[in-house]
């Protein structure tokens, strides 16, 4: 059987499964997003099911105190600001990006690897390199790893300011907050690699259920129809859909290099506030790799000045359309808010693929 007909069987399965009833699902992964959308699968869900997106995108998720801190560190002499490229185009609180930074003169350079921030740190002793650290437990034990070898090279002008978050205590928070109905979970699969289905297991106490799928047409719709058997039957699953990538008890390897080199600490997310324990700072142990510890960094939350609604939509209150700049004043090309300047932000995925 070809994948063509695999999906159509799912998609029948899902429509029996449902029976007339409703499910709002929410995906937590900028690549799920990316992928319901790109591959049509969206338009083709039963009537009874609504999609949401939510808090996955890494970029999307930076709040604004973190950026302001990032024009902080530009302004500092002898900085030199080492970043991925989608961070570049995230306007801040005043309303420019890195991007506007870099051609007033501040020292910013795109890397696609941290250990490109390594050798930029080797090749400029007389400057300090500090990598911009976002993303998920995916990428922490890479960054973990990063500051190993920095540590190993004697690299006393390198440093990481971790900004890195953890998925399941903001889902706990997604579903204590009354705004938000959530009826189902489809977990992201990278992340799950990393931590398993363990940490996952508080939602069973809100009934909840959640399926770990992978990023094929077909992968997300098994974890759906998973979904959608588990809630017809009262099950509190959560589940792997994702076998072939994901084992049930995550990565122990990658795991212990990050706890190794990570804390858990209080972090903020974009649209929501600060999330007690969803964070990770370096520990003392490699406090001279700390950028918020050498540079005596504070972020602390703003009051949100723009009319952009990306954390309306992380949380999954509204739809990018809803938003009164989607597609007007925020485009692509001139982004307002990160869920648009993201290749896996909601707003972006919308603008490309929903024809809204």
């Amino acid at each position: 059987m070809n994948e063509q007909s695999i999906c159509r069987s799912l998609l029948a399965e899902l429509e029996t499964l449902l029976a007339g009833t409703s499910m709002r699902f929410m995906e937590v992964c900028g690549t799920h997003t990316v992928a319901i959308f790109r591959s049509g699968l969206r338009s083709m869900l039963p009537s009874g099911i609504t999609h949401l997106s939510g808090p996955g995108c890494p970029v999307c998720v930076t709040h604004d105190a973190e950026i302001a801190a990032f024009f902080e560190l530009a302004a500092h002499e002898n900085v030199i600001l080492a970043t991925f490229g989608d961070l570049l185009r995230v306007p801040g609180p005043s309303g420019k990006s890195l991007k506007h930074a870099r051609a007033e003169g501040a020292r910013i350079e795109i890397v696609y690897s941290p250990l490109d921030a390594v050798e930029l740190a080797r090749k400029n002793p007389s400057d300090t390199v500090v990598f911009l650290g976002v993303g998920f437990e995916t990428t922490a034990p890479t960054i973990a790893a990063t500051i190993l070898t920095a540590e190993r090279l004697g690299l006393d002008n390198f440093c990481v300011l971790s900004l890195h978050k953890l998925v399941p205590p903001v889902l706990r928070t997604l579903l204590d907050n009354p705004e938000t109905r959530i009826d189902a979970f489809l977990l992201p699969g990278h992340v799950s690699t990393i931590i398993g289905l363990e940490p996952y297991a508080f939602l069973r106490d809100y009934h909840v259920p959640g399926v770990v799928g992978g990023f094929e047409p077909a992968d997300i719709l098994l974890a759906l129809c998973q979904l959608a058997r588990a809630r017809r039957d009262g099950v509190d699953l959560v589940g792997n859909a994702y076998p072939r990538a994901v084992d049930d008890a995550g990565n122990p390897r990658a795991r212990s290099l990050m706890e190794q080199v990570f804390t858990v600490e209080d972090a903020l997310w974009r649209g929501i506030g600060r999330i007690p324990g969803s964070g990770l700072g370096i520990r003392d142990s490699y406090a001279s790799f700390d950028a918020r510890a050498r540079f005596s960094l504070t972020i602390t939350e703003q009051k949100k000045k723009s009319a952009c609604r990306c954390g309306e939509v992380l949380t999954g209150r509204i739809a990018p359309k809803d938003c009164p700049l989607f597609g007007t004043r925020c485009t692509p090309r001139n982004p307002v808010g990160p869920c648009m300047v993201s290749t896996e932000g909601s707003c972006a995925a919308w603008f490309k693929y929903a024809g809204v």
